[in-house]
């Protein structure tokens, strides 16, 4: 067995688990977050997953490096003293350690993510 997770079609795959909402909402009610953790051997630490956004607005607070790759969605994100960036599906995002700024989600946001462990 070679221990390789397949999640087919992750765009659309369904059973993703309620995880709450986001540490620093700047809407009411605050968006819903919905995920599958998917643990990686060998990966050093570092958390991999589908991450799922309903619309609305809140601050990044992860002070951990991270690559997304957009599978579903609209939404902004503006890093903190910089100009707004537009995302949708099928963009790929590449964010440094510490990286501030507020998300903006106009259309529920699906992406596979990669944390880096710090």
């Amino acid at each position: 067995m070679t221990g390789i997770t397949v999640l087919h079609q992750s765009a659309t795959i369904g059973g993703l688990q309620d995880q709450g909402t986001p540490a620093r909402p700047l809407t009411q009610p605050p968006c819903r977050l919905r995920g599958i953790d998917v643990e990686l051997a060998g990966a050093g630490g570092n958390d991999s997953g589908v991450w799922e956004c309903e619309p609305g607005r809140f601050e990044r607070q992860l002070p951990n490096a991270e690559v997304m790759h957009i599978l579903a969605g609209v939404g902004t994100f503006t890093p903190t003293g910089e100009e707004p960036l537009k995302i949708r599906a099928g963009d790929t995002l590449f964010f440094p350690a510490n990286t501030t700024g507020e998300w903006h989600v106009q259309e529920t946001v699906r992406k596979v993510f990669v944390v880096m462990a710090m």
